[in-house]
C-alpha cells in the first residue's frame, strides 16, 4: 500500500492505491493548489472557519469533491477539539460544518451511509482516512499530539467494530501530509504525554536532540496504535510528505504561524 500523487479536472491530490484497489469509495488528501482563494489562503483552502471568504472556501469544496470523485451536498465536518470522540454519521448530519452549523464535537467521523462526504481538516496534525470494503465502512480522523496520546487512531477502528461490526484486520488505513519528525520540535510534555499512554513503545518515535528538545514521529506512533487496534502492518499506508518541510504546496500552522488555510482528507462510500 502506498499513498500516490493524482490530478481530478486540473486539481492535484493525494490517494491510497489499496483504496481505489478496493473500490467503492471515493477519496483524497488536498494540496494548496487548484482553488480561488487569495491572499494567504491562496489557493485551495478548505478551512470554512479560518477567516477566508465563504464562497471560495464552498467553490475550493466543489473543485476538491469534483477532483475525487465525491460529492459536495454530502460533506459532513466536526468540530475539531484536539480530542478522541468518535462519532458514528447518519443522514442527519448531512451538510454539518459546512451548509449548516457544527453542533457536535469529534475528532473522527465513521459512516456505513453512501453519499456521506466524511471530512477532516488538518494543516500539520494527521489526517487518517480508513475504510473497511467487506462491512462498507469508511472513517476520517484528525491525529494531532494530543489526539494521538488519546489512541483517536485506534478507537475508531473500535468504534467501527462496535458499531458495524467491522473486522480490523479488514480495515485499510492511510496516513496522509503531516508534519514528519525532521520538524516536529517539542518540549517535554508531548514525548511524556506519549510514553505515559503507550508506554515504552513510544520510544522507538521519539528523537533526544542536543538542544534539550525532542523530535516526534506521529506518523510513526499513529501507525502503531492502528497496529494494536488490530490493523494488519500491510494494510497501513503512510505519506511521506512532511507538510511543514513542503510549506509550498501544503498548509503548516507552524511554517505559517497560524496565518493559513486548512487541507482536508475526505472519504465518500459510493
Amino acid at each position: 500500500m502506498t499513498i500516490v500523487e493524482k490530478v481530478g479536472k486540473g486539481v492535484p491530490f493525494l490517494a491510497c492505491d489499496a483504496f481505489d484497489a478496493a473500490g467503492g469509495v471515493a477519496h483524497g488528501f488536498s494540496t494548496r493548489e487548484g482553488g480561488v482563494s487569495e491572499g494567504i489562503y491562496a489557493s485551495l483552502n478548505l478551512g470554512p472557519n479560518r477567516g477566508d471568504e465563504r464562497e471560495h472556501v464552498l467553490e475550493n469544496y466543489r473543485r476538491f469533491t469534483a477532483a475525487i470523485g465525491a460529492q459536495a451536498e454530502g460533506l459532513v465536518c466536526a468540530h475539531q477539539v484536539h480530542g478522541d470522540t468518535v462519532r458514528c454519521v447518519t443522514t442527519a448530519d448531512r451538510g454539518k460544518g459546512l451548509e449548516r452549523p457544527w453542533d457536535f464535537e469529534a475528532d473522527g467521523l465513521i459512516t456505513d451511509v453512501p453519499g456521506l462526504c466524511l471530512a477532516v481538516l488538518t494543516a500539520d496534525c494527521l489526517p487518517i482516512l480508513l475504510y473497511d470494503p467487506m462491512r462498507r465502512v469508511a472513517g476520517a480522523v484528525h491525529a494531532g499530539w494530543r489526539g494521538t496520546a488519546m489512541g483517536i487512531a485506534g478507537r475508531a477502528v473500535e468504534k467501527m467494530t462496535e458499531s458495524y461490526g467491522c473486522r480490523p484486520e479488514h480495515i485499510l488505513a492511510a496516513l496522509g501530509p503531516g508534519i514528519s519528525r525532521c520538524c516536529f520540535e517539542t518540549d517535554e510534555d508531548v514525548p511524556n504525554a506519549m510514553t505515559e499512554a503507550m508506554g515504552t513503545c513510544a520510544l522507538r518515535h521519539i528523537q533526544v536532540r542536543d538542544n534539550g528538545k525532542f523530535h516526534v514521529d506521529l506518523k510513526g506512533m499513529n501507525a502503531l496504535r492502528l497496529e494494536k487496534a488490530g490493523v494488519k502492518a500491510e494494510h497501513i499506508a503512510v505519506s511521506e510528505v512532511c507538510t511543514f518541510c513542503r510549506h509550498e504546496r501544503f498548509w503548516s500552522h507552524r511554517y505559517t504561524r497560524g496565518q493559513r488555510g486548512s487541507q482536508a482528507a475526505l472519504i465518500q462510500l459510493l
